[in-house]
């Protein structure tokens, strides 16, 4: 207990003259900051899709595809923008803590704004095949749900979905070639964990 008291205490010492920085600026973070800092949170491109008809959002880009009640994002994705940046930052950097973060933010908002929390049973990340799983050590969708998980009070699950085949990156596609390279390669891995239940089904892009 000592021990860990001296050495949470010299961290905190250390933070006083190296402060982390804000991984979209690089500025220091100040107390109470996590990893992003308040300037550049406030700066984050929100879509406040929750806020209105996420049901004909649904409707509109799956329709014919699969049944789905509703469909929200967190941030609008642009080049260069710090969507991206987050978005990199947790797939190839290793900062899997900014999924977590990201879904405790969207999470609070869409408990604050929107009546979703009421709408689902089991909340689950697309999941990565094995082979991609070992090579990243992490699966960033389910850090995202566990984010999301934490905030809304709702269980997760990195067992309901698993993906049976190893495809190509979905980067640079279309959506018709997003949807034809996957389709096929998920399977429900644990059936009497979804039965009946509604899920809300997290991806990072």
């Amino acid at each position: 207990m000592i021990g860990k008291l001296i050495a949470s205490g010299f961290g905190d010492f250390l933070n006083l003259f190296y402060p982390d920085p804000c991984l979209l600026c690089q500025n220091s973070l100040q107390n109470g900051e996590e990893l992003i800092c308040t300037v550049c949170r406030l700066q984050l491109p929100e879509t406040g899709q929750h806020r209105g008809d996420a049901l004909m959002a649904g409707q509109t880009k799956f329709a014919g595809k699969v049944p789905v009640e509703f469909v929200d994002a967190y941030l609008y994705f642009t080049k260069r923008g710090k969507t991206q940046r987050l978005i990199h930052a947790l797939k190839y950097r290793g900062h899997k803590e900014v999924g977590h973060l990201l879904g405790r933010w969207y999470g609070y908002q869409l408990k604050t704004d929107s009546q979703l929390n009421e709408h689902i049973d089991l909340i689950v990340g697309v999941p990565l095949h094995p082979a991609k799983l070992r090579q990243r050590g992490y699966n960033q969708s389910d850090w995202i749900a566990q984010g999301l998980s934490e905030a809304l009070e709702i269980p997760w699950s990195d067992r309901a979905l698993t993906r049976s085949q190893y495809t190509i990156s979905q980067t640079g596609k279309d959506r018709m070639e997003r949807w034809e390279n996957v389709s096929n390669v998920f399977q429900v891995g644990e059936p009497d964990l979804v039965a009946n239940k509604r899920i809300l089904l997290v991806d990072d892009v």
